[in-house]
């Protein structure tokens, strides 16, 4: 029902350097199957002559060859044969530690309500809800009429990921009407969807199918039609098309397409569902057409021309476009226009240095701004007769995490909104907008026993070396005992996402060891704004790491933690950030996790080959036409600047079939550290053989990797039974 958001397009094909393509694999093997094997030894990787140059700069690449040269199929079997050898001394170095792995593990299962359910929303003539069952590793989805009548069951994951390794559920769609379910699933991890369609009043499944889809399901011309993009063989959805119901694929019409290769393309419907919105864009600009949803194959309007460096999304309401927009503060206004003049903007509210504008939505009576203020989540409740009047939902904890949640009719007189902090579980609500009031509808429940009392947390500020003051968002159990501890730190810091002061159940197993756990809100996201967010980009990137490196030294300074009893982790990007801080700052660490690092960022960055490539470079810059952006990146890409020096114990993760950062980038970083350390500490590699970006897809069985990683850590830093 909302704007759609370029961000998210920019989003969605990124998380990491974003290498494309969906992985075909031979010989697929279970990790499992090895652990009889035992070996000895860690293996060694091979080295094989490989260098490239540019701007006169030769670089070495002796693993160059663990890229399979016929991806996206990874057949290669001396590829093949390593990956497996990691995998092998990953497990034999694990088994004396299953005992507590399988202890977390089962506190990780306690925590979690087996039998739980979301809650319900009213859409139309339906409410919609989904259910686990217990033992169940996926959702049910059902709906029952709000006239009366039996719950009925829509939609079953379970039964659509019998008999896969991986499954994840994509898209999920029903029409206006009520009548048709469109969704979308992904069996490999390769997150190239297949898109199908229910019939919900006869309970068949229609012979469409449609491949390679990346995007929503937006369903227009009265319920006749489906509205989506399709991944090119690049991976790259640089399309819009429309498919009739119960027609073949091959007869789809593209609506759009983009040339411009390091652009996306994503589509939504406005607030009153009466025109599609077709936004397409990169990490810093965008450009957005419109078209009625009667007729999406009718002529397009084009809002504004595409301008470097100028982002912006809207929606639409009684004939006025309201556009979010950077165009004059770097923190976006919110503007409107008339839709016989889309590109003519006039200012509603103002951008400002204090409140960082993040997001909009349109209602019939009134509509929200979210954002933040000084790093905490706002939502606001706004008047279209008084811009002035602004209502913001008042909330009781000094550091949180809340946001709209699902709101998917125009005419509303409440909210749903999500709630939560580091200490107060997530939470539901619906807040009254006429007498302003919060009604908790539910808060995740703790089978096995959760008291908030014990636990404290704080928000701190850090001085990093440039003078900023990083803030750190920091839980802990009240009786941890006095004097610097063992603490965990985490941060992500790309893409200008924002890691929020959230909950975590499963970070309980950590707390209640005695340790300490911190988000550092680094540049590089947008916790502060969105300046903050180009502070850790391009030319600045390094502020990411050296944020991330002072608010660990800082805490040891305050007396939280100590060198050595700090462990730290970040995945994808932030898996990047790991490989930083173990090169410049090892002795620092005493554990470190990295998972499905980005760690061969020169390599990636110059690879042409891999089409997402140019929708990277707005972010870490272009090294094929800048020797300064060559220069730069290659003095901290992870691998290349990995030297003969002591690291900390490490556990590096991968996943054969991700799109998102290749297999590669880890196991050819964790070669290169076999091959020249000079430690004796542990260094582990697990490659998923049959997952994805997200390591395995069923919540038991991403349970049990996270207890696998909890493990480690506690091993490392002597917090395991045996070392008391």
């Amino acid at each position: 029902m909302t704007q759609i958001s370029l961000t998210a397009i920019a989003l969605a094909t990124s998380i990491a350097a974003i290498p494309a393509g969906s992985v075909t694999v031979a010989a697929q093997e279970d990790t499992a199957s090895l652990s009889e094997q035992q070996p000895s030894a860690p293996p060694v990787a091979e080295k094989r002559d490989h260098s490239y140059s540019y701007h006169g700069i030769t670089i070495e690449d002796p693993y160059f060859w663990l890229k399979d040269q016929s991806y996206p199929t990874v057949d290669d079997e001396d590829v093949l044969d390593y990956v497996k050898a990691e995998n092998a001394w990953f497990e034999a170095r694990m088994a004396p530690r299953k005992q507590l792995v399988e202890t977390i593990f089962e506190e990780l299962k306690g925590r979690i309500k087996e039998d739980d359910s979301t809650v319900p929303q009213k859409d139309g003539d339906w409410v919609y809800w989904s259910e686990f069952e217990e033992g169940k590793e996926y959702r049910k989805h059902y709906r029952r009429p709000v006239a009366g009548g039996d719950p009925v069951l829509i939609l079953d994951e379970n039964e659509l990921a019998e008999g896969q390794e991986y499954f994840r559920l994509g898209a999920f769609s029903v029409s206006k009407n009520g009548r048709y379910l469109a969704y979308s699933t992904d069996t490999s991890g390769a997150e190239r969807y297949i898109a199908r369609i229910k019939d919900l009043q006869t309970g068949e499944l229609l012979d469409d199918a449609i491949p390679d889809t990346r995007t929503g399901l937006v369903w227009a011309a009265g319920d006749s039609v489906i509205v989506y993009g399709k991944a090119n063989a690049n991976w790259r959805v640089d399309n819009v098309r429309v498919h009739s119901v119960g027609t073949d694929a091959d007869e789809d019409v593209e609506i759009y397409h983009e040339e411009d290769a390091g652009f996306s393309v994503g589509t939504g419907l406005s607030a009153q569902e009466d025109w599609l919105i077709i936004g397409a864009g990169d990490n810093e600009t965008s450009e957005v057409r419109l078209v009625r949803a009667d007729d999406p194959l009718g002529e397009q309007i084009l809002v504004r021309p595409r301008k470097k460096g100028v982002e912006y999304s809207l929606d639409i309401r009684d004939g006025t476009v309201f556009v979010h927009t950077n165009d004059e503060h770097v923190n976006f206004r919110l503007a409107t226009a008339p839709l016989e003049t889309p590109g003519e903007w006039s200012t509603l509210i103002a951008g400002s240095d204090e409140f960082y504008l993040t997001d909009f939505e349109l209602f019939k009576d009134f509509y929200v701004t979210e954002g933040r203020l000084a790093g905490l989540d706002q939502v606001q409740i706004r008047s279209y007769d008084d811009a002035s009047k602004v209502t913001p939902i008042a909330f009781p904890e000094a550091s949180y995490s809340t946001g709209l949640s699902n709101n998917p009719e125009y005419d509303v007189g409440k909210l749903r909104l999500t709630y939560e902090s580091m200490v107060t579980p997530d939470s539901v609500y619906d807040y009254h907008v006429a007498d302003a009031r919060l009604e908790l509808l539910k808060q995740q429940e703790i089978p096995s026993g959760y008291d908030p009392s014990l636990y404290a947390t704080e928000r701190l500020t850090i001085e990093a070396r440039d003078g900023t003051m990083v803030p750190v968002s920091v839980v802990y159990r009240k009786d941890r005992p006095d004097g610097p501890g063992p603490l965990h730190l985490y941060a992500y810091g790309a893409y200008g996402y924002a890691v929020p002061p959230g909950f975590s159940s499963s970070r309980l197993s950590l707390l209640d060891r005695g340790m300490a756990y911190g988000i550092a809100h680094i540049r590089g996201g947008d916790d502060l704004g969105r300046r903050w967010y180009l502070q850790g980009k391009l030319n600045e990137r390094t502020n990411t790491f050296n944020d991330f490196v002072d608010v660990a030294k800082g805490l040891v300074d305050k007396g939280y933690t100590e060198k050595g009893k700090l462990s730290a982790s970040g995945g994808s990007a932030g898996g990047e950030l790991m490989g930083v801080i173990v090169n410049t700052d090892p002795d620092l660490w005493g554990a470190v996790v990295a998972d499905v690092p980005f760690v061969d960022v020169l390599n990636t960055m110059l690879d042409t080959t891999l089409p997402l490539t140019p929708g990277e470079w707005p972010e870490w810059g272009n090294p094929i036409e800048s020797k300064q952006a060559f220069a730069y990146i290659l003095s901290y890409s992870p691998y290349d600047q990995t030297v003969a020096q002591d690291y900390p114990p490490m556990l590096v993760t991968a996943g054969l079939n991700d799109p998102r950062v290749t297999y590669w980038e880890p196991a050819k970083w964790v070669a290169k550290l076999r091959d020249v350390k000079t430690d004796d500490n542990e260094l582990l590699l697990k490659t998923n053989m049959g997952a994805g970006h997200g390591g395995k897809s069923g919540r038991y069985s991403s349970l049990y990797e996270t207890a696998e990683e909890y493990a480690f850590i506690l091993w490392q830093l002597g917090l395991t039974e045996e070392d008391n």
